[in-house]
């Protein structure tokens, strides 16, 4: 049985409260010990000093393209992107084709996850092909092996079935993830709605076209009452109706990604396709009203909402590209800069965004797994630990982008943190780190 000591780094575990400068030691695919001064005992040693050491991170919301778009993404090529970027767990979404939207499907997701370098759960369709009119089968899709429930890209517009859709989710025991875009007020869209598209001459995209459809939502669940998550939130208007429902008592949480907390619309000024996403940049009072979101408990997972296109996708004029960036690689970076750096959360607090709270989200943590389950570094655990270098100076180039595509707007950027080794399973999936043995 291979054995790892994790050495003297800051191990921070949110769902316990851990923060403490202490060891780390890993026997087979299980925690063994966490204790100051544990002997070596012939263990590889990793020299974690300066390091943050916490559980391996969880994105809930990727795209991994596979099946039918396997040109941009694989799940292995995702997984890959995953674990440079110190991830051990990615939900994938079910904009695929076909539709991840019956238990084949999702089983064949599992299938090709066996080969992958993290762990990979679909999230499934609430609707056939994601169409908006006709309910999938969300119970045997949970069976099968689901941890959400969502029409990612598209949002289900028709109240009626949103309606049914929650009630079969929250029989189900799942979460339904939103998607929120009215689509009557997006459609020929390119962009934010303001005065950069009208410069640019592009079809602008307004923020209420996400706000009425979570006031829509959160008014159904008082009579379907569910789970309900808000993908990529981008609007400060969103962040208002989010936290009154919470204040009500609904289960409402929402997510924000690295994009919407670090550049603006000024980032499509020169019509960069790089900057094209949905929902759109918004304005800098968008902007720091999300990280203020954060801060303010409001928002209460990061996730990358990773969405890969090809060089000749992204070539195209920015009205005809498609929308979507990467960011598996670079989230940490990312986070620390807009979040960690500017004082509105610190490093324990990005790590609970980033581990227990999506876990708890999909159902993968330990009341719902027992001692497999994800998003903390406990004794017994599954041995998936991330370590971070919260002092680690780089630009970013091509050559850190371990996954299939490369259509990101940070090629040059600066971030002063990054993710140094990630384990999954007790098992070193990517390093930067090197690593001795006890004589």
């Amino acid at each position: 049985m291979a054995t790892t000591l994790i050495r003297g780094g800051r191990v921070l575990d949110p769902a316990s409260g851990t923060d403490r400068v202490i060891d780390v030691l890993i026997q087979g695919d299980r925690v063994s010990k966490i204790d100051e001064n544990l002997p070596a005992d012939g263990a590889e040693i990793i020299d974690a000093t300066g390091l943050i050491v916490c559980p391996g991170l969880i994105d809930p919301h990727v795209h991994l393209r596979e099946p039918g778009q396997e040109h941009k993404e694989t799940i292995l090529t995702g997984s890959q992107a995953a674990v440079a970027g110190g991830f051990t767990t990615i939900c994938c979404m079910p904009n695929t084709s076909p539709t991840l939207d019956s238990p084949e499907i999702v089983r064949f997701i599992f299938d090709q996850a066996r080969f992958a370098k993290c762990r990979v759960f679909p999230v499934a369709a609430g609707t056939v092909g994601r169409a908006g009119e006709r309910m999938t089968e969300i119970r045997l899709l949970a069976r099968a092996g689901a941890v959400g429930i969502s029409d990612d890209g598209d949002v289900i517009a028709s109240a009626g079935v949103m309606k049914s859709v929650f009630t079969a989710t929250a029989a189900a025991g799942l979460v339904f993830m939103q998607h929120c875009q009215e689509p009557t007020l997006t459609r020929g869209a390119a962009m934010h709605a303001g005065g950069i598209s009208t410069q640019l001459g592009l079809t602008g995209w307004p923020g209420i076209a996400e706000e009425i459809i979570i006031e829509r939502d959160v008014r159904l669940l008082s009579v379907a009452p569910c789970r309900y998550h808000v993908q990529h939130l981008s609007c400060a208007g969103s962040i208002e109706i989010i936290r009154i429902a919470q204040v009500n008592g609904l289960p409402v949480t929402a997510e924000a990604s690295p994009h919407h907390l670090l550049l603006t619309d000024e980032a499509c000024l020169g019509y960069d396709t790089s900057a094209k996403m949905n929902p759109p940049l918004r304005e800098q009072s968008d902007m720091q009203a999300i990280r203020k979101g954060i801060a303010d408990g409001i928002i209460t997972i990061l996730a990358t909402d990773h969405a890969p296109h090809t060089p000749d996708e992204k070539s195209l004029p920015f009205a005809d590209a498609p929308f979507g960036i990467i960011g598996l690689e670079t989230a940490v970076a990312g986070y620390a800069q807009a979040l960690v750096e500017t004082g509105h959360i610190d490093w324990p607090k990005m790590v609970e965004l980033m581990t227990i709270n999506p876990a708890r989200l999909c159902n993968l943590d330990q009341a719902n797994l027992g001692e497999d389950g994800l998003g903390e570094l406990r004794e017994g655990g599954l041995a998936d630990i991330t370590l971070i270098d919260p002092a680690h100076e780089w630009a970013v180039t091509e050559a850190d982008l371990e996954g299939q595509s490369r259509n990101t707007p940070f090629l040059g950027r600066q971030f002063a943190a990054r993710s140094v080794l990630t384990m999954v399973g007790g098992e070193v999936r990517h390093s930067r780190l090197s690593v001795s043995t006890a004589s």
